[in-house]
C-alpha cells in the first residue's frame, strides 16, 4: 500500500478533488428544478390553463390571418384570370376583323401599363449613317474584300468522313 500511495498519490488526490467538485455542481443544479420547489404544485394547474388559453388565442389569430391572406390571393387570381380572358376575347375579335392579333395584344399591354408615355410608342428614326462597306463590295467576286480570303483546309486524317 505504501509503494502504491508513493507512486500514485498525487493522481489519487487530484481525482478526489475533481469528484468532489462534480458532486457539488450536481447538487446545486438539482434544487433549481421547479418540481422540487414547495408550492409549485399549487400554481401549476392555473399556469397550465392560462398557457393553454393564450396558445388557443394565438392559434385563432394566426388562422384568421391565414384565411384573410388566402382570400386576398383568390381575389388576385380571379382578377388575373379575368384580365387574361379579356385579352383572349380582344385577340379573337381582332382576328375575326382580319387585323393582326399580336399588334393588338401589344396595344392592350400598353393600355394596362399607364406609366408608359406616348412618345415611347413612336419609333425613333435612325440618323443617316454611312454604310459599313462601299457600294462596290461584292463578296462573291473576290475583289475589294480587304486582306481576308478563303482557303480550303489542309487534308489529313482529322478531316473526318
Amino acid at each position: 500500500v505504501g509503494s502504491l500511495l508513493a507512486s500514485y498519490g498525487w493522481y489519487l488526490l487530484l481525482a478526489a478533488v475533481v469528484i468532489y467538485l462534480l458532486i457539488q455542481k450536481v447538487s446545486r443544479s438539482r434544487p433549481a428544478r421547479p418540481s422540487s420547489q414547495p408550492g409549485a404544485v399549487d400554481m401549476e394547474p392555473d399556469m397550465v390553463v392560462r398557457r393553454q388559453e393564450a396558445l388557443a388565442a394565438a392559434r385563432l389569430r394566426m388562422q384568421e390571418e391565414l384565411n384573410a391572406q388566402a382570400e386576398r390571393y383568390k381575389e388576385k387570381q380571379r382578377q388575373l384570370e379575368e384580365e387574361k380572358r379579356r385579352q383572349k376575347i380582344a385577340m379573337w375579335e381582332s382576328m375575326q376583323e382580319g387585323k393582326s392579333y399580336k399588334g393588338n395584344l401589344k396595344l392592350n399591354q400598353q393600355e394596362v401599363e399607364p406609366g408608359t408615355s406616348t412618345s415611347a410608342a413612336v419609333p425613333k428614326s435612325k440618323p443617316n449613317k454611312k454604310p459599313l462597306r462601299g457600294g462596290g463590295y461584292n463578296p462573291l467576286s473576290g475583289e475589294g474584300g480587304g486582306t481576308c480570303s478563303w482557303r480550303p483546309g489542309r487534308r489529313g486524317p482529322s478531316a473526318g468522313g
